[in-house]
Order: C-alpha cells, then sequence, then structure tokens
C-alpha cells in the first residue's frame, strides 16, 4: 500500500515513512491510494473477533511494510483489558430501553473513553504511541513530536508517549480554553520528555502554528518534527477499527446496515467512518454534529466552508469541539472531488489561504449525499436538556460533547436503522456542566481524584510560529 498527497504531489510513501512525517511536502495530508474492499465473507471472518485481532485485520489492510508478526503484537499490546477496562475494549450501551418502541431498532452510545485520559482519543494514541517507538527502534533514530489539542487529544498523546525512547513531546493548547480537568491531566505530567505549551489564542491558531513549523521542511527535517493530531494518517486509520466493532456489536447479520452519530470539531473521527464507509462497511448515513461552532454543519448543509477568526469561535461547555478550522476536512474532500489534487490544491492551498472560504460547484455538493453525510448543531442549553434526560431516562451519564451528538442524532435517525452514537469523555472531565445539568457530581476514577491540585509545568508563548521555533530549539 502507498500514500499519496491531498494536493497532487506525484510521491508515493509508504506507511512507515508517512508515520514518522505527519504532512506532506506540498502541505496536503496522506491518504492511501485505494481503500481496500471489504465484502461479506471477510465481514462474516471478522465478526466475533476480539478488538485487538480486528485491529490487527484492518491494519494489516493498509500496513505492508511492518511484518504482520510485530504488527499483530503491537494491537494486541494496545488493545487491552489492563488499558480499556474491559475485554469488550468499546462496550455497547442502548440508549432508548425505556421507549421500548415496536420495531424501533434503537439509539446505542459506543463507549470509547475507558483509556488512561478518559477520552475516546486513547483509542488511537495508545497504538500510535507503541507504532512511534517501534518503528524509531528499528531506524535507531529519535522523534520530537509537534502536537495542538483543543482539550483531549494533548493529554492522550502525552499519556501514550510519556516515558517512550527517542520520543519528546512539544503539545500546544489554547490558553484558558479547557477544562480545569483537562488542563490538569496535561499540566501535571512532570516527564522529561512531555513539554505543555499554552499559546494565547484558541485552538485554530495552535493548530495553524503546527501546520506553519510542519510546512518549514528544513526546520522540520533538521529537528525531526512529527505529528499526532489527526493530520497523521495513523491516528486516523486506528479510529477506523471502532465503527468496525459497533456495527458488529449493534447488528445481528451483515445484511444489517447501521448509522453513526459524530460530535465533530476536527473532521478526524467522523473521518474515520467515512473510510470505514468507502471500504465497504454498511454505514447508512454519517451523522455529524457540531455546538455554536458550526462550521461543518453550515458546509453539510449548502457547500459553503467559511474558517472563521479567532475572535469569532465561541467558547462553549463542550470546548474540545471549539474549532472552526477542520484540518481533516481536506480528506473528505480530496474524495469528493473524486480524488482530484489540483483542485484541492486550488481549495485549500488558494482560495482557502487567501480568502478563508470557499463554495463548492453545485454537481460537487450533489455528491455529498452519495457519501452518506448529514448534519446538525446543538447549543448550550440543547447540552444541559440532553445530558439531564439521559440521566433521568437511561441513568446514563454523557459528557457536553458526547451530549452534542446525542442530540442531533435524536434528531436526525431513522428508527428502522441501529443509530450508534459515539461517545467522546467521560463526564468526569466536565464536572461543571454536568452539575448543571443534573445537579451532581460524575463520578470519577480514583487515580482522577485531587488530580487538579497537582503541582503544574507549562509554558506560555505568544501565537507566533517562531516563538515556538525557538522554544523547540532550545528544548529538543
Amino acid at each position: 500500500m502507498k500514500y499519496i498527497s491531498t494536493r497532487g504531489d506525484p510521491a508515493q510513501r509508504g506507511f512507515c515513512d508517512i508515520l514518522l512525517e505527519g504532512l506532506a511536502p506540498d502541505g496536503g495530508l496522506y491518504l492511501p491510494a485505494y481503500y481496500p474492499q471489504i465484502d461479506a465473507a471477510t465481514l462474516q471472518r471478522w465478526r466475533g473477533l476480539s478488538y485487538a485481532d480486528l485491529a490487527f485485520e484492518v491494519l494489516a489492510l493498509y500496513i505492508d511494510d511492518i511484518p504482520h508478526d510485530d504488527l499483530r503484537q503491537l494491537a494486541q499490546r494496545t488493545y487491552t483489558r489492563a488499558i480499556f477496562g474491559s475485554d469488550e475494549i468499546t462496550p455497547l450501551t442502548r440508549l432508548d430501553k425505556a421507549e421500548g418502541k415496536s420495531g424501533d431498532a434503537g439509539l446505542y452510545l459506543l463507549g470509547l473513553s475507558n483509556g488512561p485520559t478518559l477520552a475516546f482519543k486513547d483509542m488511537a494514541m495508545q497504538l500510535l504511541g507503541n507504532l512511534f517507538e517501534y518503528e524509531l527502534a528499528r531506524r535507531g533514530e529519535t522523534l520530537n513530536i509537534l502536537g495542538a489539542t483543543s482539550g483531549d487529544t494533548g493529554s492522550a498523546a502525552e499519556y501514550a508517549m510519556r516515558g517512550k525512547r527517542g520520543i519528546n513531546v512539544f503539545m500546544l493548547s489554547p490558553l484558558g480554553r479547557m477544562s480545569p480537568f483537562q488542563q490538569a491531566q496535561m499540566f501535571s505530567l512532570q516527564d522529561p520528555n512531555i513539554h505543555n505549551i499554552a499559546i494565547d489564542g484558541v485552538f485554530d491558531d495552535c493548530q495553524d502554528i503546527v501546520k506553519a513549523v510542519s510546512n518549514d521542511l528544513d526546520f522540520k527535517r533538521r529537528h525531526r518534527i512529527g505529528t499526532v493530531n489527526s493530520i497523521n494518517w495513523a491516528r486516523l486509520l486506528a479510529q477506523v477499527v471502532y465503527y468496525f466493532a459497533g456495527y458488529f456489536r449493534a447488528t445481528a447479520s451483515n445484511s444489517q446496515r447501521v448509522s453513526f452519530a459524530v460530535p465533530s470539531g476536527n473532521f478526524g473521527n467522523i473521518c474515520a467512518g467515512h473510510v470505514a464507509r468507502m471500504m465497504g462497511l454498511p454505514i447508512d448515513r454519517l451523522v455529524l454534529a457540531t455546538n455554536e461552532n458550526n462550521v461543518l454543519d453550515e458546509f453539510f448543509r449548502n457547500g459553503h466552508y467559511r474558517v472563521r477568526a479567532s475572535s469569532e469561535t465561541f467558547e462553549t461547555s463542550s470546548p474540545s469541539m471549539d474549532i472552526s478550522k477542520a484540518s481533516n476536512f481536506e480528506r473528505f474532500i480530496f474524495d469528493l472531488l473524486q480524488r482530484d489534487g489540483g483542485r484541492v490544491r486550488a481549495l485549500f492551498a488558494d482560495e482557502l489561504s487567501k480568502h478563508g472560504e470557499f463554495t463548492l460547484a453545485s454537481d460537487d455538493f450533489a455528491r455529498i449525499a452519495d457519501h452518506g453525510f448529514v448534519s446538525g448543531s446543538s447549543s448550550h442549553a440543547d447540552r444541559l436538556a440532553t445530558i439531564r434526560t439521559t440521566w433521568d431516562q437511561c441513568g446514563v451519564m454523557i459528557d457536553p460533547h458526547t451530549a452534542d451528538g446525542v442530540k442531533v442524532a435524536r434528531e436526525l435517525r431513522d428508527p428502522a436503522l441501529p443509530m450508534i452514537v459515539l461517545e467522546t469523555a467521560l463526564p468526569a472531565k466536565f464536572a461543571a456542566t454536568i452539575v448543571e445539568a443534573t445537579g451532581r457530581e460524575p463520578q470519577r476514577p480514583p487515580a482522577t481524584e485531587g488530580i487538579e491540585q497537582l503541582p503544574k509545568r507549562c509554558k506560555v508563548l505568544p501565537r507566533d510560529a517562531a516563538a515556538v521555533k525557538a522554544y523547540l530549539t532550545e528544548n529538543v
């Protein structure tokens, strides 16, 4: 399997090369040259596999430069009860049991937040840490990871990379924009290979800095810069696995179709669903849910994509989705435009860079329906109401981001098909909103008690790529 850039660079790369590289040299994102196709016989063979074995089967379709025995061991080392709390790894819970409507296929919650940092990002990041360590050891090299986080990516990356040989992590986050729990998870880490940098801006500013540094090819190569954000294909690939796992848990046969509802900010999580659907997984609709920062919802409604300025990016009670520039969105547009790298480059490198917006041609917009996407948005009041009713009626407590997904799923679901909402994080990470909605504190794992009071270590920098480069140079 070879990988190509969304912006048309003619070079094709192997998996292990793009694993360590991040962005393509032309500023595009990597995608496989083709999507392997899954037939009914393969689905039947995969049904009933353990999560680790299922992960191996999916990964092996895309990775041919790691021996399969080693790849299987990496998957088995990653997806364990000790790390994710159960043999299922991603348990499925029905949310609408109390409704009991005849013929209703059900609304489900796929549990993705039982890893070390209590967020779905652990599902991919734990694998990514093991892949990095494996490949760097094979090459005898080191890597300096530069990432940006709106909340959960940072802690998931740091917990996955702490203590890993040959790896340093430099994680940018928006100053004062994360929940106290999220901040504490990151800033309390004292490992010498972990560096937290708070940027005086919003998440999009952090993401822009990461891309600016990555696009300086000389600096990137000289300092061995890699990425863990979902612009890294390996992370998105790991997320494809739980769409298959969720499908098998919610269906009795491979003739059934399902829909997925996904809280979306940076488009990585739902892009993994797009990949699974392109592979042949029987997904009817991919329901994208945004908060008040509804750039993506507007696009899927009218084909117009307009990036918001920092001053227009709302600070909400689902802060990990306070994003107005979705970096993974380019991957979907590449497929939507029938893999025409020149047209993608014209949209993203020219129109979007110069004007901050673009509009799809009508025939391109019409093809969105062929890919199964629909969308909706949620407000603070909606989140509170959804958290409250899900707790009162189902006995299940959900976090604010998951609530955005549940709210939109309830509005758009077809009762004849199972609708699976992807859980984003455990409620303990957003206690203030949970208390506001339900009047009670969410339960938190014992290991996280008092985390907000631990000593913290963080460097505050302006939203300036040069300042970040200087800090990296001093600390690699």
